[in-house]
């Protein structure tokens, strides 16, 4: 049997294979009240028939003002949770375990969807105020964000335990904190949009404390058998910025804190930033913080062949490989990525009429 196909246990839970359904946002939830719709049933339900091992709802923002536009999917309140339900039941009884990424956008909420224009929203679109660590907008024609005083940041980390809770009892099996991609938990992070002078900014110890402090308020309100994730970028691609020797400290922070396995993607913090994208140009940051951090990796970005992953699985750069775009394109990927690597892919009985021929 292939590695990529062999199930992994992470705490209490047993996953199917290591093909995992990376967060990918959709901006078709209900406006304003963070529902998912059918939608998302279809979108995720066809990932699991497909063949993934665990399937990731999006970043699910904690408050109405963590979304990155008004059609995000929140679980801030309890009328959310049997709107998940439906989705988690079906994607479980389909074999795959269903994640959910928490998430709060920072300064980059409050933007249209990409679409559309992506554009920052005014008051009168509906719109609001975007907060972060400090009054640093992202670039110069977004807003400058409120900065947050302890109170509120002690607040935010509540959310985040609260809505761990609202998503165990929805049917989730996995949770994943999103702290990447220049989202709030990552403007802590990054010395370039944290400049406070209190005892969330200024030392590496200081910038991680609200992100650990998020990480203990979630672990503490979920089950102990139940896997929790991290999501980083490893590195800003930004002199003076954070980069991947932070990462694996903070990655050895995250694990005694409770974290399972990290999600190594990277960048997201400037539109500076200098990166050219080319296959499997994050391996490196999983295996180097597997190896440094002693943790499980997940590793991102431009996979999409069976033997480019197995490949990585094999050499023990990562313990998982998340995909994204390629199965956007393709959810039935696993199955034929299963077939490819000579193992026998499990069909759905509906489907099985269109399973090619086994290998001779």
């Amino acid at each position: 049997m292939s590695k990529l196909f062999t199930p992994i246990d992470i705490r209490g839970e047993t996953i199917r294979n290591r093909v995992f359904v990376s967060p990918m946002c959709q901006y078709s939830a209900e406006e304003k009240d963070g529902h998912p719709v059918s939608w998302h049933m279809v979108h995720l339900g066809s990932r699991a028939v497909g063949g993934a091992g665990l399937v990731m709802f999006e970043a699910t923002s904690v408050t109405p003002e963590g979304r990155i536009t008004p059609w995000d999917l929140g679980i801030w309140s309890d009328s959310h949770i049997d709107s998940y339900r439906p989705i988690s039941e079906f994607i479980t009884s389909h074999g795959a375990t269903p994640a959910m990424q928490l998430a709060h956008a920072g300064r980059k909420a409050s933007h249209d969807r990409p679409w559309s224009s992506s554009r920052p929203l005014g008051d009168d679109e509906g719109g609001w105020q975007v907060v972060g660590p400090s009054p640093l907008p992202f670039n110069t024609n977004e807003p400058t964000p409120r900065e947050l005083t302890i109170e509120e940041i002690h607040q935010i980390r509540d959310a985040f335990g609260s809505a761990a809770e609202r998503a165990v009892k929805a049917g989730i099996k996995v949770i994943e904190l999103h702290l990447a991609h220049g989202y709030l938990g990552f403007e802590f992070l990054s010395p370039l949009s944290n400049q406070r002078t209190d005892m969330y900014g200024g030392s590496f110890d200081n910038r991680t404390r609200f992100p650990l402090e998020i990480v203990d308020a979630v672990r503490s309100s979920i089950p102990d058998s139940m896997p929790l994730f991290v999501r980083i970028s490893s590195t800003e691609y930004m002199d003076e910025g954070w980069g991947i020797e932070d990462s694996v400290l903070f990655a050895t922070q995250l694990k005694e804190h409770g974290v399972d396995l990290i999600d190594c993607s990277s960048g997201g913090n400037s539109p500076a930033q200098q990166v050219k994208p080319f296959p499997g140009y994050q391996v490196p940051f999983a295996a180097q913080i597997r190896s440094g951090a002693n943790v499980l990796t997940g590793a991102v970005g431009l996979i999409t062949d069976p033997h480019q992953s197995e490949e990585i699985l094999l050499e023990e750069q990562a313990d998982v490989i998340l995909m994204g775009r390629e199965l956007l394109r393709n959810p039935y990927w696993p199955l034929s990525a299963q077939q490819t690597l000579e193992s026998e892919p499990t069909w759905a009985n509906q489907y099985l009429r269109a399973a090619p021929p086994k290998p001779a």
